[in-house]
């Protein structure tokens, strides 16, 4: 699952000034990225993953559902937290870049994103 949290994180810096959006998600299997959404590449991501970390039997953590070990391993690859810099309480994205929540875990679907600002 890829979810776009630009809009949530735009909300949280808006009238904050210059400094940096420290986001971070704690959980074991969820990661944060920076990509363009609505254009396929959210679902070239995740079929990368797919590629890379397989949803098989290989994995020695095997609770869960078939493949779950993977969605451990893959915060090792998309980490669990980014700085965004953020200038005039606007966020200083790029065009088509997208602040993503990134969990290929189905045995969980409640997902907690803390926002912390850094004033500079």
């Amino acid at each position: 699952m890829v979810h776009d949290l630009t809009p949530d994180a735009a909300r949280f810096v808006d009238g904050r000034g210059d400094g940096l959006l420290h986001v971070f998600v704690p959980h074991a299997t969820a990661g944060l990225a920076i990509i363009e959404t609505g254009a396929g590449s959210d679902d070239d991501l995740l079929r990368a993953l797919d590629d890379l970390l397989p949803a098989d039997d290989r994995w020695r953590h095997s609770h869960g559902s078939h493949g779950h070990g993977r969605d451990h391993v893959m915060p090792a690859f998309v980490t669990p937290f980014l700085l965004v810099p953020v200038l005039g309480g606007h966020l200083a994205l790029g065009t088509w870049q997208s602040l993503c929540l990134v969990d290929p875990n189905r045995d969980n679907a409640t997902r907690q994103v803390r926002l912390s600002f850094l004033s500079g």
